[in-house]
């Protein structure tokens, strides 16, 4: 096990190569470049991609085979590379997503053709919301079926690209087999550059399944480009904090995939600044810090603490609708906003941009700003929580915190958890305590059904050692049922924690406030503890009581595992209406 710079342990790519490598998947020879300076034959541009992968650092890759993409996967089998095969396209996205998240890496998703392809959306969606860096590689008809014609080709679209470019950061075409190296090449350092996000490669069906005459690719150059602050910026950012009498800081996603939790505690104390951390920031900030506000961004309480911050820095966060209460937050002081999507610089409020990775933004800040002692800031912030306290046991939600608690208590300190958008998951975004950064991740990002469970098998497959936590609704569970028999397939040590109160638990509640009754969010759904144990997963119905111990010990065991927990949560209250 390695550690990042902040301490969050990451697993090796020993570790992960050898948990998931079945030896039966090598050969006993694989293609390598001669001495003598001749090329291996019998092989292809599948082979171009895959070797391409292997020389940028790829150990695992992700996925479901189509017809087109026949060649990608002959190829695969020749080499090292593990492959973790979803049973859905859209969950595989999910799984890579997972993956990208923990890792940092960029994870490769291969794909087939038109259907195939476009069930990969709402999980590329979710991955470019979220910045995590996933490299698409998609299949295409044949070259002679491409230019917009209507040839009849299986799968045929007349444009493909078009699908992605509006979701994916960028698109990368290859239409020869010379293309492929550089093409994925060019993906995957797009990918990985910050900020991090999808990426789609598409190559036709006979470039990958061509002869190719080419040399073996070996190592491949695609360091991602550092967005560096500008000194400027950053001096009249640090004359703003040094002098300010209210600073406050709101930490969000860019700074737990920066890698800066440190550095942001750093600066946090060295001018008394409170922290609040985004629903995507979590862990990036310690919990029980004097110095933090949690993450009840969606409490007026801690809003209005906000807009009286005569500075306010911003990092890593683009203030959208979740991180400002949905667009209640009005600041009134000086916003300083750090931000490596230049796209979301000032979309929301003026402020002094910088763009910049989060750590290095931080790291030049450190550099330059002043000590700034306040023996208040402690209080204020032991003020705000207690309100926010007040409020939440006035509302009678003994049994929603009450689970939480137990599932904290449950989960390793180490162990990631990953949240399908479900009421539990509302709750933990405001509530729960990740402890470390990147242990937390969930679909806030777009905010599409089904997420949980694909995520922390990518999770599982990057770290086979530590036990990963799905948690999902009902509704969501039935999106990602089939990936039970991936989990079971590959051993994946995922507890999938699903709690079911029949139906579409968040939308019963926005129904019955706003228009007095339900449609459409009341669910017929199966038994789903002998669901899982037809696949060979062990299952465990339990209760409220029992939840912490059921879930402890599910996760304590080898393998996937699944606890139901029939219980009908309520969210508390908003305040923003």
């Amino acid at each position: 096990m390695t550690h990042d710079h902040d301490g969050v342990p990451r697993p090796t790519p020993a570790q992960t190569e050898a948990a998931l490598n079945p030896p039966a998947r090598r050969p006993a020879t694989a293609p390598q470049v001669c001495p003598s300076g001749r090329v291996p034959t019998g092989r292809t541009g599948g082979d171009l991609v895959i070797e391409t992968l292997q020389g940028l650092g790829a150990t695992t890759v992700f996925g479901l085979p189509g017809q087109h993409a026949l060649g990608m996967f002959d190829a695969l089998r020749r080499s090292s590379l593990s492959y973790v095969g979803l049973r859905v396209e859209n969950n595989a996205g999910f799984a890579a997503d997972g993956y990208g998240r923990i890792t940092g890496e960029a994870a490769p998703l291969l794909l087939s053709t038109g259907p195939g392809a476009l069930m990969s959306l709402a999980a590329l969606q979710e991955s470019a919301a979220a910045s995590a860096p996933v490299l698409a590689i998609g299949s295409q008809v044949p070259s002679a079926g491409l230019g917009g014609g209507r040839h009849g080709y299986l799968h045929e679209l007349r444009d493909q690209q078009a699908s992605f470019r509006d979701i994916v950061k960028s698109v990368h075409i290859a239409r020869t087999a010379s293309q492929i190296p550089s093409a994925v090449a060019a993906a995957w350092q797009s990918a990985l550059s910050a900020p991090h996000g999808p990426v789609w490669v598409e190559i036709p069906q006979d470039v990958l399944l061509a002869e190719t005459s080419l040399p073996v690719v070996t190592a491949i150059d695609a360091t991602p480009r550092e967005v560096v602050p500008r000194p400027e910026l950053t001096a009249v950012a640090a004359r703003l904090l040094s002098t300010a009498e209210r600073p406050v800081i709101v930490a969000g996603g860019g700074v737990v995939r920066s890698d800066a939790s440190g550095k942001l505690r750093a600066l946090a104390e060295r001018i008394s600044a409170p922290v609040v951390t985004t629903f995507g920031g979590k862990g990036a900030f310690p919990w029980e810090h004097p110095l933090s506000l949690q993450s009840w961004l969606e409490d007026r309480h801690t809003t209005d603490f906000l807009e009286d911050a005569d500075v306010l820095l911003v990092v890593g966060s683009g203030l959208g609708e979740l991180s400002s209460n949905y667009h209640t937050f009005a600041p009134r002081g000086r916003v300083i906003q750090i931000e490596a999507d230049a796209g979301k610089l000032e979309s929301n409020h003026p402020a002094l941009g910088i763009h910049a990775d989060a750590r290095l933004a931080l790291c030049a800040l450190l550099e330059t700003v002043t000590e700034r002692p306040d023996a208040g800031a402690a209080e204020r912030v032991r003020s705000v929580l207690a309100r926010v306290r007040e409020r939440i046991d006035s509302q009678d939600r003994t049994l929603e915190r009450r689970i939480l608690a137990a599932v904290r208590e449950a989960l390793p300190d180490t162990s990631p958890s990953f949240w399908d958008m479900t009421i539990l998951a509302y709750w933990a975004w405001s509530a729960f305590d990740a402890r470390l950064p990147n242990t937390m991740h969930s679909a806030q990002g777009a905010g599409g059904l089904g997420y949980g469970f694909p995520a922390a098998l990518g999770a599982a497959a990057a770290d086979p050692t530590r036990p990963v936590l799905a948690v999902s609704g009902d509704g969501g569970a039935m999106y990602s049922i089939a990936e039970l028999a991936t989990a079971r397939q590959y051993g994946l040590p995922v507890t999938w924690l699903i709690v079911d109160d029949g139906g579409y638990g968040i939308l019963r509640e926005y129904m019955t406030d706003t228009f007095g009754e339900t449609a459409g969010t009341e669910l017929s759904r199966p038994d789903f503890a002998a669901l899982a144990e037809s696949f060979g997963v062990p299952a465990v119905r339990t209760s409220p009581e029992a939840l912490a111990d059921d879930l402890a010990k599910a996760l304590a065991e080898p393998g996937p595992s699944v606890v139901v927990l029939p219980a009908l949560l309520r969210m508390f209250a908003p305040t923003h209406l």
